[in-house]
Parts: C-alpha cells; sequence; structure tokens
C-alpha cells in the first residue's frame, strides 16, 4: 500500500500547477501533445537539476531505475531521453521563463524583512552579468569571440534574500551596458553596480526614472568639484563631494550634479571612487551599498557549483535557455521551501539532502530535524549561503 508522498512529490506541491498551465496556454506548448507535456519536461529537467545529471541518458537510466515510483512524483511515465531532447528543442523556452518569474515573485516577499546590516528602507539590488562559455562548433548561434561561443546572464539581484529579479539571456558578445535599456524600473530603488556599467547617458535616464544607483568611476573620469562636505576619515571614508561632469561628450549626457565619495578600503588597501546620485545616505553608507554587489558574484559562483548551467543537454537557443530557466526556477524553489518550512540550514545543505532522498516517502522537515543533524557546522558552507 502506498503511504505518503515522495520528498520530491512534496518539493513539486510548492509549485502552483495552475500558474504553470497559464504559462503554458500563452505559448500553446502542449499543442498536439499527446504524452510529454510540458509539466512532465518540467518534472524530468528539474529532476536532472536536483540530482546533478550530467547527460540525457543518465536523466533517462535513473528515471527508469525508479519506474514504480515516477506516478507518485507527479510523471506520466517513463522518460525517453528521445523525448526529452525534442521537447527541450521544440518547446518554447518563454514558458519556463514565465513560470520562473511567477516563482520570484513568490519568493521575494518571503525574503523582504532580511536584514542586510545597513541603514537603508528602499529595496537594494545588484546588476551584473556572468559568462557561460561555450564550444563555437556546438553553438555557432552564441556569438561571442572568433575561436570560441558563450552565453551571458544578465541579472538584477535583490540583495534581501538573493532573488534575481530581473534575468536576461543573451549571446556572449551583447554588452552589459544595453541591459540597463531592459531593466524593470521601481522608483526609489538602489542599484549597485560596477563601473562597466558608467554610461552617463543611461544613467541619466535611471536619474530621470528616479532610480537611485551607485557605481565606480572610470579612469578618465573628468569633473569639476562644486562642493566638499565634512566626513568622518576614521571610517575610512576620505572625501564626500558634489561634482559636475565636465567630458566633452557627458557634460551634457549628465547635465545634473552627481555625488563622489571616496572610500579607503583596509581589506585590499585600496582608494575606491563611488558615484551616486542619492545625496541623503550617508558617506559610509554609500562604500556600504557597493560591498553588497558582491553578493551577485556569489549568486552566479553557487548556482554554477550547484546546478546544471555549464554543461547543456541540447545545442539549440531554445534548449539552453529551457535549461537555464529550469536550473533558475529549482533555485528559486529551495529558497521558498526554505522559508515556508522554517529551515534554519543553508541552500547548499538543503539541496545536497534533497538529492540524495526525492524518492523516500520522508516528511522534508523530518529530512533536517535529526538531532545530530550538524553539516551546517561542521562545514563552511556559510561563505557561500546566499539566503543570510
Amino acid at each position: 500500500m502506498n503511504r505518503g508522498q515522495t520528498v520530491f512529490a512534496q518539493l513539486m506541491s510548492h509549485l502552483s500547477h495552475h500558474d504553470f498551465t497559464r504559462c503554458v496556454d500563452r505559448y500553446d506548448g502542449n499543442y498536439r501533445i499527446r504524452h510529454f507535456s510540458c509539466w512532465d519536461q518540467f518534472l524530468a529537467m528539474a529532476f536532472a537539476q536536483l540530482t546533478h545529471r550530467e547527460s540525457l541518458r543518465s536523466i533517462e537510466v535513473c528515471l527508469q531505475a525508479h519506474h514504480t515510483k515516477l506516478y507518485h512524483c507527479g510523471l506520466s511515465g517513463v522518460v525517453k531521453r528521445s523525448t526529452l531532447a525534442d521537447a527541450n528543442e521544440d518547446r518554447d523556452w518563454r514558458i519556463y521563463a514565465d513560470f520562473a518569474h511567477t516563482l520570484i515573485d513568490l519568493a521575494r516577499p518571503l525574503y523582504a524583512d532580511t536584514d542586510l546590516g545597513v541603514d537603508l528602507a528602499a529595496t537594494l539590488y545588484a546588476l551584473d552579468s556572468t559568462t557561460i562559455d561555450l564550444c563555437l562548433s556546438l553553438f555557432p548561434w552564441a556569438t561571442f569571440r572568433s575561436t570560441k561561443s558563450a552565453v551571458k546572464m544578465h541579472t538584477l539581484l535583490d540583495l534581501r534574500g538573493s532573488i534575481p529579479a530581473f534575468i536576461e539571456i543573451t549571446p556572449g558578445k551583447v554588452h552589459d551596458l544595453r541591459i540597463l535599456d531592459h531593466l524593470p524600473i521601481e522608483p526609489g530603488s538602489f542599484i549597485v553596480m560596477d563601473r562597466a556599467y558608467s554610461d552617463f547617458d543611461r544613467l541619466y535616464h535611471l536619474q530621470l526614472a528616479l532610480v537611485f544607483f551607485v557605481t565606480r568611476t572610470k579612469g578618465n573620469f573628468q569633473v569639476r568639484r562644486r562642493y566638499s562636505h565634512p566626513v568622518d576619515k576614521s571610517t575610512g571614508v576620505n572625501c564626500d563631494q558634489t561634482i559636475v561632469l565636465t567630458g566633452p561628450k557627458t557634460k551634457t549626457r549628465y547635465p545634473i550634479p552627481l555625488r563622489r565619495v571616496n572610500y579607503y578600503s583596509e581589506e585590499t588597501d585600496k582608494e575606491l571612487d563611488f558615484i551616486t546620485n542619492n545625496f541623503q545616505i550617508s558617506s559610509l553608507t554609500v562604500a556600504k551599498l557597493f560591498r553588497y554587489r558582491w553578493r551577485v558574484e556569489l549568486f552566479f559562483k553557487w548556482i554554477k557549483q550547484h546546478l546544471r548551467i555549464r554543461k547543456f543537454f541540447g545545442t539549440s537557443a531554445n534548449s539552453v535557455k529551457t535549461q537555464l530557466w529550469i536550473a533558475i526556477s529549482i533555485y528559486v524553489l529551495v529558497a521558498i521551501v526554505k522559508k515556508r518550512l522554517g529551515l534554519d540550514h543553508s541552500l547548499y545543505t538543503i539541496l545536497q539532502v534533497l538529492s540524495l532522498s526525492l524518492f523516500e516517502k520522508t516528511p522534508i522537515l523530518g529530512l533536517f530535524s535529526g538531532r545530530h543533524y550538524n553539516i551546517d557546522q561542521q562545514f563552511s558552507v556559510w561563505k557561500t549561503d546566499l539566503s543570510k
């Protein structure tokens, strides 16, 4: 007699099948599909992400070994690698992108009260991109350089919980600056970004949209100081100035004053120049906000290490984007389950335990409630715990 749900089924129960169906219907994903639906495809790819499968054959073999449990996991039957490959090639990747955004909308409120350790009431984002290298002969559409291909994952990360608020996947040659034209605008929010995004025409558009930014200056930065504000140099802040741009082009592209903060970092033994369009927060807060930009680097490092986004099950653009968006969905799903179940463990630990327990019929909470369960204390995985 079947008693209880498998861990995989419990995990998928945190997803809204109704929302998924709406995404599928939006793009006619199940049109003329009789056996292997988009939901079956999502579950098979989710299984691959959760158990670190390396190939379509590996997915097929592992699911075949547990064929008596597939029905209780939500799958309609055994998954053939050719069927899954065809689905990844043909089913519109936007189905899974839209569903990932649905999960993001669920996850972000769960982490809205996360303490950043800085006096800031507004939403704080970090903007950056990561490059995923590909083989030129297998992925010729992902143009990057003359000798290799790549895709870029441009990400706007909500730093309260490290949940991506916006992601765009492009060929590697697309410059980071262009993403500023597509960012969702949230007046009153802060965006922290590196000097690669220092395009004053686009920064001025953020200013007009009432969005605050903090970024670093480039070496050829031409300015004139208008005012110098008092600072406490014992905090590492060397100067806090109101400036205007004087470059031949920049003075017309950004015609209003900016704020410049120079900060000495003892950790790196370097002086850093920041510019921002916010004149209300303290100069030390400006420096602290920029330090949080590294959380987006940790996010990229985490998903590359613990999800399957560097080896792909197909070579077309549709297949690559499908795999990437489902990987993002699994990351956000684990973050949702962590909050809903009140788990104190890191995302790393949760993912590792789930990967070995998917076909067990044990409550998820029971997997983490053992009295001697001290993995998080034995290993220093907190350094990459993006949820704290």
